[in-house]
């Protein structure tokens, strides 16, 4: 298993291009192909106009987008024009209320989504349901990038978050040539279930089915120290020197949107490493 088809997602030209550098980087590594798409997104109105909105407002609105996903679209074109990586680059102008729609009909083709972290300085209010669709509309993984960071290709560490959960377990199926490719994989195990189905034995079938697949493995059943469960694992990450965190996304559904649970958007708000989610 390879990652063929990588879709990464740009809405400012002059944003951080780690993201991108990144999905290039993979896709060399892969022999596969870059899917890029360029969205103008109308920022001012959650998917529809006020009666108040004339004409004019309206048409400058739209020429706004039109100008910025113009821009956007050619430095992206030039930048890899220039790597020489397979590519395609494609281009839509979009309502903030609709950019989940259009994303999630791009991703679900793709096999893994490269992006940008959605929080922090700078990032505008378009990069979380970018995520958010990859994730719970597209049910494509999604490989969130922290500005100036990178993947080696070869992996030394990577820790993964196994709750029991059907959400993790996906997130690991997805991250199995990551996984194939680390040094070792740490299974992070936090405050196990007394009475659950493997409270006998943390993280040990997960472990079985890893190393069935040439992953060498090691267990760690860590305690709730701290206050957040997402704080726990970045710090364990940080302690055993992991370059890459996989873990389950969680959401709410709350009026038939996606809406991040608590330790998926807290560890997208703090990471300091790349972390490969799945839903």
């Amino acid at each position: 298993m390879t990652y063929k088809t990588i879709l990464t997602v740009r809405t400012d030209a002059d944003a951080p291009t780690t993201a991108l550098d990144q999905a290039e980087t993979l896709v060399r590594r892969n022999d596969g192909h870059l899917d890029v798409l360029c969205l103008g997104v109308d920022r001012t109105r959650v998917g529809y106009y006020d009666g108040g909105a004339n004409a004019i407002a309206i048409s400058t609105i739209i020429e706004r987008a039109r100008e910025e996903v113009k821009a956007t679209e050619e430095a992206v074109t030039a930048k890899l024009r220039a790597s020489e990586v397979p590519h395609g680059v494609s281009s839509a102008i979009t309502p903030l209320g609709d950019i989940s729609r259009v994303t999630a009909h791009h991703a679900r083709f793709s096999d893994l989504v490269v992006m940008d972290l959605p929080y922090g300085p700078g990032k505008g209010p378009e990069i979380e349901p970018i995520v958010e669709a990859a994730l719970f509309d597209a049910r494509t993984p999604v490989l969130v990038m922290p500005d100036g960071q990178s993947l080696p290709e070869a992996l030394g560490t990577v820790v993964v978050a196994w709750d029991e959960s059907i959400q993790a377990l996906a997130a690991v199926r997805k991250a199995l040539p990551f996984l194939q490719q680390a040094k070792v994989v740490r299974i992070a195990v936090i405050d196990p279930p007394q009475h659950g189905v493997e409270r006998s034995d943390p993280g040990g079938m997960l472990c079985q089915m890893l190393a069935r697949h040439g992953v060498t493995c090691e267990i760690d059943v860590l305690s709730k120290t701290l206050p957040r469960t997402s704080d726990v694992l970045s710090r364990h990450a940080q302690d055993t020197d992991a370059e890459l965190i996989v873990m389950g996304a969680y959401g709410h559904s709350r009026f038939r949107e996606s809406i991040l649970g608590g330790t998926t958007r807290n560890m997208l708000e703090h990471a300091k490493l790349p972390v490969l989610m799945a839903h």
